[in-house]
């Protein structure tokens, strides 16, 4: 009986091994199938931790911008960009993290069938292009001409590079198509819980993809100013129109979901970086009542930057304030107070975007105010004095509406580097200085573009040769992108 017993036992077991076999061969924790929704959420969450790391190896944007200073290592404060591979590890996230999983992702909508909303498939489908429009315009707008319409291939490794001016002219055309696909009608679906920015809501990607298509208008204006009027005005009346429709992405208080910037100031119990001097003396002059929400203050009162491009003791100087280092404080990748501020532009060059200059600039900066909690007294009291005052800082700027509303839209952009960096390359304001040749002897200028990464000038040899000896200037930092010029 109990050889039977025994028998009856390993037949089962055996029978149940083979019959699951290859089941068991499974790695659940490495799956071969990705649904289109992870990868959607998972690009999200790359491109918002890219865009909002202060890692000195990728995301040194807050000290190209002279937001921060460094402390005991300067060196990219003093434009040192090979040393850590910085172009190639941020070239790499968005191309590999962000395009590759988003590219993927609409493959898989598009080839799913089990779908039973027809404007489902088609609004997450629209959506995933307008994030794809929107990273690619960084990758332009970071490096110039890039990899695009050979990108992204697994069968071709050796890419030819774009012209970034008809990158743009394309972006533009897919950002139209994509918004004329949304259906924000009652019902509509789209991702979600999936959605890490907002929810699924399709009504809020519509405001995004035109304040996307805003930006892009503003930027390449002093090149193609029909082209960029023409975008301005059709985007303008469907744009952000308050803090509400920010593009947030909500971070947690515990791993591994946290703030970066947590990550790699307080986790990592490092006291890499302080204020610079080049943001707390320009406050400082206007009595900006944002330097308490952005910074601390020093232990004898007031706000203290360090000297940008130099060493710098921790101790002795401002710092950045605690609730911007917090694990759940929001990273934003599109705000009301910067579309308002696009739209002065817009303004100020006589495009027909409705209301004046003044008052989307005095829009911009109510908007950035409130959003970091300064109360309306305040605020009015900022508007009033005379170098914030649109029409008289206008009267005594060298720089025109230029000047006036690119030192504030840049002030806006705190926390955000990389936008401040490309408002001082788009308008030439604040002019920013390059540290003292003591400082930094191998540069007089800040710099205004990525260069490639190494690995595109080694593997990609042929085409890397080719786009280098066409920008003017060469592949250097200091360099410009199609749409910066003097």
């Amino acid at each position: 009986m109990k050889k039977i017993f025994l028998f009856l036992m390993l037949a089962f077991t055996v029978g149940a091994c083979t019959d699951d076999f290859e089941d068991d061969l499974i790695d659940t924790k490495n799956p071969t199938v990705v649904p289109a929704t992870a990868l959607f959420s998972n690009a999200q969450r790359n491109l918002v931790d890219q865009m909002t790391t202060p890692n000195v190896n990728s995301g040194i944007f807050r000290l190209l911008s002279q937001q921060w200073a460094n402390t005991t290592y300067p060196e990219e404060s003093r434009y040192d960009l090979v040393n850590r591979s910085i172009p190639q590890n941020f070239w790499f996230t968005l191309y590999r993290d962000v395009l590759m999983d988003l590219r993927e992702a609409k493959i898989i909508i598009t080839a799913d069938e089990t779908f039973q909303d027809a404007n489902q498939k088609a609004n997450q489908l629209a959506i995933t292009e307008i994030m794809e429009v929107y990273t690619w315009q960084i990758l332009v707008d970071t490096y110039g001409d890039i990899p695009y319409t050979e990108a992204l291939d697994p069968d071709n490794v050796y890419p030819a590079y774009d012209d970034a001016a008809e990158i743009y002219d394309d972006l533009f055309t897919r950002l139209d198509a994509a918004l004329a696909t949304l259906n924000a009608g009652e019902g509509s679906a789209s991702f979600g819980g999936a959605d890490l920015i907002y929810n699924g809501n399709v009504s809020k990607w519509i405001k995004f993809g035109n304040s996307l298509k805003l930006k892009m208008a503003v930027t390449i204006a002093d090149v193609e100013e029909s082209q960029a009027k023409a975008a301005a005005e059709a985007a303008a009346p469907h744009v952000f129109t308050s803090i509400s429709d920010n593009a947030a992405f909500a971070y947690t208080p515990a791993t591994p979901n946290v703030n970066p910037i947590w990550s790699n100031l307080v986790q990592s119990k490092r006291n890499d970086f302080v204020a610079a001097n080049t943001i707390i003396d320009i406050m400082n002059e206007l009595n900006d009542p944002r330097r308490d929400p952005y910074f601390t203050e020093v232990e004898k009162g007031g706000y203290v930057g360090g000297t940008y491009g130099d060493y710098n003791t921790y101790s002795v100087f401002s710092h950045v304030d605690p609730v911007i280092t917090a694990p759940d404080f929001e990273a934003l990748l599109m705000s009301y107070s910067e579309v308002e501020f696009y739209l002065a532009e817009a303004a100020a060059r006589n495009f027909d975007v409705s209301g004046s200059a003044e008052s989307h600039y005095n829009a911009g900066i109510r908007a950035s105010m409130r959003y970091w909690g300064v109360p309306q007294a305040e605020i009015n009291a900022y508007l009033a004095q005379p170098d914030v005052n649109y029409t008289s800082a206008l009267a005594a700027a060298d720089g025109g509406w230029r000047e006036v509303i690119g030192l504030q839209e840049w002030i806006a952009f705190y926390n955000r580097g990389w936008e401040a960096w490309t408002t001082f390359r788009r308008l030439d304001y604040p002019q920013l200085q390059a540290p003292a040749a003591e400082f930094n002897p191998e540069f007089d200028v800040v710099p205004t573009r990525y260069t490639y990464p190494e690995t595109e000038a080694v593997l990609n040899r042929e085409n890397y040769q080719s786009v280098a000896n066409e920008i003017e200037g060469g592949d250097v930092a200091t360099s410009r992108v199609f749409w910066d010029v003097d």
